[in-house]
């Protein structure tokens, strides 16, 4: 019988090109499955862990967030995250991470996001330490038991689950846990980008009066404006007077400004910026300091004046992956969220980062 095989696109070394392996697909492990991975998307994340900004261990396949069908059950019974009963040719998506479930933060914290040992898919796991097919830019991936995984519904476009695969689950632990969005608050959101859209969506479902999206470049915010989120799109990136942009914001917001900021830029002078936007007594959630991109300057006057709780978030759990999923329905009825996608062959992952990078397309995924 000939072996089958997987292929996969690694990070053998930093700054330099990605390579297509191949790789011998093993059999489902005890509690496990492979999963054929017909989406992976890509994320910024991606861009920073090519270039060697998270302490990683290479080669590895990289992939953090993935959709695809069941092939193989490994040994034992098999449940989704909601309970319900797993087989082959189920559609799902998985989170990226496995807490270890006994260091401080997981035992005693109640935050398994912050777990000290995290194991994630197409991030930590080295090609070396097996298997070999441990992320999701890949043909085939191996899931280990302990992962979340959850049955997308029926009906529901990948290419739509995969627009906000990752900021979906990580704005759901944001805005479900750090500072939720309450009914009929004004809520500008810093950053056009899919955490930034996913974030905007998040609050229209939630029932936000009025959300402002200030980002850009300009082709990102009509993106944005033609899946139908946010209600006001303000292009700061292209802006030849950035203050008069954040004066439109704050007179968009009924001249106070917003009750809730959110910054998903990952840009760090947006934070010195967006604490200008709410206010006062409101609050100002970061989400997109994921990466250190360096320090900068902020007016600590504007967080006493202004009386800001001011609350970072950082990635999420399975948990959130749930919650994710549990809104697709609502989320595509709403939002052409598949209209934020653009398809990428495996084999054109050199474009996808270079589109990723150069912000000409808003969700890069490719697909096997």
């Amino acid at each position: 019988m000939t072996p089958r095989t997987g292929r996969a696109v690694v990070l053998e070394e930093f700054n330099a090109p990605l390579k297509l392996r191949e790789f011998a697909l093993p059999p489902a492990p005890d509690g496990g499955m492979i999963v054929a991975c017909g989406y992976g998307g890509v994320c910024g994340t991606d861009l920073h862990l090519r270039q060697g900004h998270l302490d990683i261990p290479v080669p590895l396949v990289l992939g953090h967030e993935g959709l695809g069908v069941i092939e193989e059950l490994g040994a034992g019974t098999h449940r989704d995250a909601t309970g319900a009963p797993l087989a082959a040719g189920d559609t799902v998506m998985w989170a990226s991470s496995i807490a270890c479930g006994v260091c401080p933060p997981c035992r005693l914290h109640r935050e398994p996001t912050l777990c000290e040992q995290r194991r994630t898919y197409g991030v930590n796991r080295a090609v070396d330490s097996g298997p070999e097919l441990s992320g999701a830019w890949a043909d085939h991936i191996v899931l280990q038991p302990g992962t979340a995984v959850i049955k997308v519904p029926d009906g529901i476009d990948p290419l739509a689950a995969m627009s906000l695969a990752c900021a979906g689950p990580t704005v759901a632990h944001a805005l479900y846990e750090r500072r939720p969005v309450r009914l009929g608050e004004s809520v500008v959101v810093q950053g056009s980008g899919p955490v930034g859209l996913a974030a905007a969506a998040f609050a229209q479902l939630a029932g936000a009066a009025r959300v402002i999206v200030v980002g850009g470049p300009a082709g990102r915010l009509d993106l944005a404006a033609a899946a139908g989120i946010g209600d006001v799109h303000l292009d700061i990136a292209d802006a030849d007077d950035p203050e008069e942009i954040l004066r439109e914001v704050r007179t968009a917001t009924g001249g106070d400004g917003a009750d809730l900021v959110i910054e998903c830029a990952g840009v760090p002078a947006a934070v010195g910026q967006g604490l200008t936007l709410a206010r006062r007594g409101g609050s100002y959630l970061i989400i997109g300091q994921y990466t250190d991109a360096g320090d900068t300057l902020i007016n600590p006057h504007q967080i006493v004046h202004r009386q800001l709780d001011v609350v970072g978030s950082w990635a999420f759990t399975g948990a959130h992956l749930v919650e994710y999923v549990r809104l697709l329905p609502a989320l595509t009825t709403r939002f052409d969220l598949a209209s934020l996608v653009t398809r990428f062959p495996l084999e054109q992952h050199t474009e996808a980062l270079g589109a990723v990078a150069e912000g000409s397309v808003m969700k890069a995924v490719l697909t096997s």
